[in-house]
């Protein structure tokens, strides 16, 4: 079955802020997640991990029902700008607990960790604490922690928001040889259209809590008739 995400007549109130998304996120593509701050991006990908609940519709992913499912029971991983790392734990100790919360780890989830450590540039890192690292370096452990994880679905929050030019055309890099390896399925949140056309198959445009617009990227890169897309163009 694929692994895509279908939003399906959601809808959520939050305070005096009201949302109303249909949209689905193709199998097997990366579909970014673009709009004005305060649209309500983060809440339709929330909306996504769990984090939110729908007062109305479904979630879908890969045909499944997970409108109700806590986050942890939905197949999914999550790379956000700010990395999540535990200060106090080392490199390896963060990545393990993608794999297990309590950390009871077998030998095979070991080599894992090792793997996904040296596939991500970090080989011999295991030891170190975050606090010691670079913030690609930082953003590198979110990817090896969610890589270990192994899941259909990876959703992404502005991963690279925070990093220099450089450090970002890595991370992209990175993020589209991981795609490749694994087909797995993206949605990633960026305000960077350089960005977009740079990683995403797809894109759905959010503006005032609501989708204003979905297609091909291609079709979104040629798209002049709506003046909120246009003004993302150009920033």
């Amino acid at each position: 079955m694929t692994s895509g995400i279908g939003i399906e007549n959601v809808k959520l109130r939050l305070g005096s802020h009201a949302f109303e998304f249909h949209c689905e996120a193709p199998a097997a593509a990366i579909t970014a997640l673009i709009g004005p701050s305060g649209a309500g991006k983060s809440t339709l990908l929330n909306l996504v991990a769990g984090f939110e609940t729908p007062d109305e519709g479904r979630i879908l992913i890969a045909g499944q029902d997970v409108s109700g499912r806590h986050p942890s029971e939905r197949p999914l991983s999550l790379v956000f700008q700010d990395n999540n790392l535990f200060a106090h734990l080392d490199v390896f100790t963060n990545v393990g607990l993608g794999i297990s919360p309590s950390l009871r780890l077998s030998t095979a989830d070991r080599q894992a960790i090792t793997r996904a450590l040296a596939r991500i540039g970090l080989e011999g890192f295991e030891k170190r604490k975050p606090g010691t690292l670079s913030g690609g370096e930082r953003q590198r452990v979110a990817f090896a922690r969610a890589l270990v994880r192994n899941k259909p679905v990876l959703l992404l929050d502005e991963p690279f928001a925070a990093l220099d030019p450089g450090l970002r055309l890595s991370m992209s890099n990175l993020l589209l040889d991981l795609h490749r390896e694994t087909g797995n399925t993206v949605l990633i949140v960026s305000h960077d259209p350089h960005e977009v056309a740079r990683l995403a198959d797809d894109v759905i445009f959010v503006e005032a809590g609501q989708i204003a617009w979905q297609g091909t990227k291609s079709d979104f890169l040629l798209k002049r008739d709506m003046p909120a897309l246009t003004q993302f163009h150009h920033e």
